[in-house]
């Protein structure tokens, strides 16, 4: 299978994936011939991807042409798809074609149409790396359980939900994590095999990895209960730890948002909770339950003055204010307006 779309938002994954690829096709010793890594966004590179995947391998292995950022299956310029199409039938056996994407492919183009084709052909491989929503902690747990997976390593299940509390959807910091709990419990991590030794126990992760780690959401939950205080320290936390302040941001306005989505619908006698999440933007109807306890006595005044205080941080952010000083002035200064919070929540902290 010479053609190999890799996409998702999941880049620690992807690379791993990419490079245990490189490694099982192609011969080190020849890897300096044999291997072209290129980056998409330069249309230069992007066509001599498709020429040197027409290239027969030298010596001994494969060849391996690694096209990072990928523009085939996205915002493909006319020429660079017509040579793509030209290209898809030339790649001769034990040349392999690597198009790498965080984007999920644009299934209307008719470059990502030729691809699938081939793909459902056999003719080409795809394969998804893709990153759990912070709120999905099943799916976080998987994600820990599958980087060990790939790692070669045993983990015991009260070890994963540990690991998904503690690190999240951070996959790079996961697959650290899980090298270092390696050395400690005395197992190696070899990736593509299966699991030997001890198992990565939950004692592990709380004596290597420490306290439970922030995300976003939970500053959210702290600024609903209008505990401003603990909302900075959480985000504190966050960028400590160097979650970027505009992430931080976007997060919060999309819980905010829900919130305000889920609260409007409700004053107006909607039931149908998979018509909310459509409206909501919210992928999984099921977070609704959850949303309607949380948010259980707030007014969408409430909300809107709290995406408010977001549009000033933001702000703040874009005109070059320090992450931590802008995150404060917006919490504790902003004011909510609105609905009040809890007397003295936000005016004696």
């Amino acid at each position: 299978m010479p053609i190999h779309l890799y996409w998702g938002d999941d880049e620690a994954a992807r690379n791993r994936a990419v490079e245990a690829l490189i490694e099982q096709v192609t011969d080190p010793a020849w890897q300096s011939i044999n291997l072209t890594r290129l980056d998409g966004t330069d249309p230069a590179q992007a066509a001599q991807a498709l020429e040197e995947a027409r290239t027969a391998p030298f010596g001994g292995g494969d060849r391996v042409v690694l096209l990072q950022r990928s523009p085939f299956c996205h915002q493909c310029p006319a020429e660079l798809a017509e040579r793509l199409e030209a290209s898809l039938e030339l790649v001769p056996e034990g040349c392999h074609l690597l198009l790498v994407s965080p984007n999920k492919p644009d299934a209307r183009l008719r470059t990502t149409k030729a691809l699938q084709k081939l793909v459902k052909g056999g003719q080409a491989t795809e394969h998804s790396f893709s990153l759990p929503a912070v709120w999905d902690g099943a799916g976080q747990v998987e994600l820990v359980a599958r980087t060990a997976r790939e790692l070669g390593l045993a983990l015991e299940p009260a070890a994963a939900e540990a690991l998904a509390e503690a690190i999240g959807s951070d996959s790079a910091r996961l697959a650290s994590e899980l090298e270092k709990l390696a050395l400690y419990v005395g197992a190696t991590a070899t990736p593509g095999e299966r699991p030997s030794g001890p198992a990565i126990t939950a004692a592990a992760v709380a004596a290597l990895v420490g306290s439970h780690a922030t995300n976003a959401l939970q500053v959210g939950d702290a600024l609903l209960a209008g505990r401003p205080a603990e909302a900075i320290a959480l985000v504190e936390a966050l960028l400590t730890a160097n979650e970027p302040a505009l992430r931080i941001v976007a997060t919060l306005t999309g819980q905010i948002r829900g919130w305000l989505w889920v609260s409007l619908l409700d004053r107006q006698g909607e039931q149908d909770v998979a018509a909310i999440a459509k409206a909501a933007g919210i992928g999984n109807p099921k977070r609704i339950y959850v949303m309607r306890k949380q948010i259980r006595g707030r007014s969408p005044g409430r909300f809107l003055a709290l995406l408010g205080q977001l549009l000033e941080v933001e702000a703040a952010l874009k005109r070059g204010s320090e992450a931590g000083d802008a995150f404060r002035d917006g919490f504790l200064l902003g004011g909510l307006g609105g609905e009040s919070a809890p007397q003295g929540a936000w005016g004696s902290q």
